[in-house]
């Protein structure tokens, strides 16, 4: 089986993702700073199918000066990795006139910094191996703006720069590097819109709903497998059409 590892996976659009690719066969490591129960049972789902698998390992990734050494010991357990699915991120809200430096400093460790430093290290490892794929997680809000979302806005357009540039410099060595941008998706994430914003959200969008977890799942599983194997340096919208 083919190693993955997504971040954040312990619950919402990272729980999707391990559910999807264990049941797409692929052997699944979900990160997070600690295992959910909704992970546990997914781990349990996976076993009894007997297709793929979800495993578990915590750790931190504020933790920017461990990364390094996380990532060793993890490709020492796995063997090669073929996926790094970047999908770890908070989504703290604020006016940027009245938001704490810390926790603006805070996002951009979080949604930039963590993902950049731990593509670099397993990078390392795939160059070594001889290929793999990346897919980063960025956000519809990355260029469309939403008030009181100026620094998460900010964090998830850097990871559109960073496919896209990262794409070229890894290419020909046969790591492709692209990102899914998630539109409002019912995720805890999504929880603090009321009932009438995301109906109002919802008629925006050309397929008048939201989409699902599954279905931003479903978009990284893709870009994992063969047949994305000449697709890098792309952003792929997964938003019900509420940017069309």
């Amino acid at each position: 089986m083919r190693n993955v590892v997504v971040t954040g996976g312990s619950r919402g659009l990272g729980l999707a993702m391990a559910r999807t690719l264990a049941a797409s066969g692929y052997a699944v490591t979900a990160i997070a700073r600690s295992e959910s129960a909704e992970l546990k049972a997914a781990a349990e789902e996976a076993r009894a199918a007997g297709r793929g698998e979800i495993r578990f390992r915590a750790f931190d990734l504020g933790d920017i000066d461990g990364i390094a050494t996380f990532v060793r010991h993890l490709r020492k357990e796995l063997g090669p990795i073929h996926g790094l699915v970047n999908n770890a991120g908070i989504g703290t809200e604020g006016l940027l006139a009245t938001m704490p430096n810390g926790d603006i400093e805070k996002l951009v460790r979080i949604n930039t910094t963590s993902p950049i430093v731990l593509t670099k290290y397993v990078v390392r490892q795939m160059l070594a191996d001889g290929g793999g794929r990346i897919v980063n997680v960025s956000s519809i809000i990355a260029t469309t703006g939403y008030s009181a979302l100026s620094v998460y806005a900010a964090t998830k357009a850097s990871l559109v720069g960073f496919t896209k540039s990262l794409a070229r410099e890894v290419g020909q060595l046969g790591i492709t590097v692209n990102a899914v941008a998630p539109g409002f998706v019912e995720t805890e994430m999504t929880g603090s819109l009321g009932e009438a914003e995301k109906q109002r959200v919802a008629k925006r969008s050309a397929l008048r709903r939201l989409a699902k977890p599954g279905d931003v799942a479903d978009a990284v599983e893709f870009l994992l497998s063969d047949k994305a194997r000449n697709i890098t340096g792309t952003v792929l919208t997964v938003d019900a059409g509420n940017t069309a």
